[in-house]
């Protein structure tokens, strides 16, 4: 008996997914529940697996095609015998010895061919016949290129020595394309994946449909730093996790959130949704692409439990394993784009989101303090807001508030002593 083994929708608004990576190949025997293929979707990476054990029939796509839910994508043949243990292993091995053998004749009659190639122009009789010893080794090897005699170049060197530039020139002159000149100009095609797909259309969707404005301010990262150095190491030992900024930054913006709750909101047609908790997207660049995976109730996190989570979903991330509830319902956007070195950026909204605040690198910059010019280590901080929904009033007063708590992080501390609180004691 043969059965279809179909792509099955990884979520309600996903319509079609693209072929990651095969796991199998024809004529393989699986067993039930092995995986059998790795797709991406606009959101997430999954596997499909084998319903029942049996022999590989036929598996249909290449990598990177794009197809619709639903579709069938391999056929296996239950019917058939298990294979004693050894005939898969000789089987793997001649597979293993074809593939080795191939890029071996394939590399040789490459050269083969770019030998022809290379001695093609010089076996023409004029540039055979031709005096080359006033050319240069680089402007003799353009002019064979092009099959130009020596004696059709004027040299310009010492002594009427053909130069590169002279070759150059000549070969300008005589209609051919000096590619020499500008370097490399190759070109080449990469299919858009689904997550690129859906990114593009969000952006563009964001800034055509909001009202998108952005506030800025800087902060001093001074007592941060005092605070994760001197707790730093206590706080790993303790923990098993760093201590980072990342941290700090989403607890700063939980409390400012339940004070200012417009920035915590979001528009669903006619209606503003407020929400009473702090789910935080984080921007993690993954080796597919930017995602933002969510801290559910970020607010009634400790430092550690939010580092530890931060730690998990980036992981996660960069092995293209995050799954879809990871990815969805957050209600505002943390994105570092300091661990890059940018000085400042306008952070573009998460929709359906309203804020997003965008972190930048630290750099020592002097500051007036009491009168006084001192050295502090500073950071520009950006807030972009909908401002359907958020008014200047509110997304001032947000990010100063960020600014206030990062710079009084004791008032982060609900009254306990530092130590208490920044090591969870």
């Amino acid at each position: 008996m043969a059965i279809e083994i179909k792509v099955p929708a990884p979520g309600e608004s996903v319509s079609e997914v693209t072929i990651a990576n095969w796991l199998v190949k024809e004529g393989e025997w699986v067993e039930m529940d092995a995986p059998l293929a790795e797709f991406e979707s606009d959101k997430a990476t999954f596997e499909v697996n084998a319903e029942k054990a049996g022999v590989i029939e036929k598996l249909i796509g290449n990598i990177g095609d794009t197809i619709a839910i639903n579709t069938v994508i391999a056929v296996i043949n239950t019917d058939a015998e298990r294979p004693a243990s050894a005939a898969p292993k000789a089987e793997v091995a001649a597979v293993k010895a074809t593939a080795e053998a191939t890029p071996s004749k394939a590399v040789e009659s490459k050269t083969e061919s770019t030998k022809e190639t290379a001695v093609k122009p010089e076996s023409a009789p004029e540039a055979q016949d031709a005096d080359w010893s006033l050319v240069s080794p680089v402007a003799a090897q353009l002019l064979q290129q092009y099959n130009i005699s020596p004696s059709q170049v004027k040299g310009t060197g010492a002594g009427g020595r053909v130069t590169k530039v002279d070759a150059l020139e000549a070969i300008v002159a005589m209609g051919g394309v000096a590619v020499q000149s500008v370097g490399s100009r190759a070109e080449r095609r990469e299919k858009m994946s689904n997550l690129r797909k859906t990114v593009s259309r969000r952006l563009v969707a964001v800034k055509n449909q909001t009202a998108m404005l952005t506030t800025f301010n800087e902060v001093n990262m001074k007592p941060i730093m005092d605070l994760r150095a001197q707790y730093k190491k206590k706080f790993e030992e303790t923990h098993g996790v760093g201590l980072g900024f990342m941290s700090f930054f989403t607890r700063a913006c939980c409390i400012a959130l339940t004070e200012w709750k417009a920035v915590n909101a979001s528009i669903d047609g006619d209606e503003i949704i407020y929400h009473d908790y702090c789910d935080v997207s984080i921007a993690v660049s993954a080796p597919k692409g930017l995602v933002v995976p969510v801290i559910r109730n970020a607010e009634k996190l400790s430092l550690d439990e939010i580092e530890k989570e931060v730690k998990r979903l980036a992981t996660r991330a960069r092995d293209n394993k995050l799954g879809l509830d990871e990815m969805t319902g957050g209600t505002f956007t943390i994105t570092n784009g300091g661990v890059f070195g940018s000085m400042m950026s306008t952070p573009i909204i998460n929709a359906p989101q309203s804020g997003i605040l965008g972190m930048h690198n630290i750099v020592e910059r002097p500051v007036v303090e009491n009168g006084q010019i001192v050295i502090r280590p500073m950071m520009y901080l950006a807030l972009s807001y909908d401002h359907r929904i958020i008014d200047g009033r509110e997304s001032v007063s947000f990010l100063v508030r960020v600014k206030q708590l990062l710079e009084n992080p004791q008032m982060m501390l609900d009254g306990k002593k530092p130590e208490e609180r920044v090591l969870g004691l």
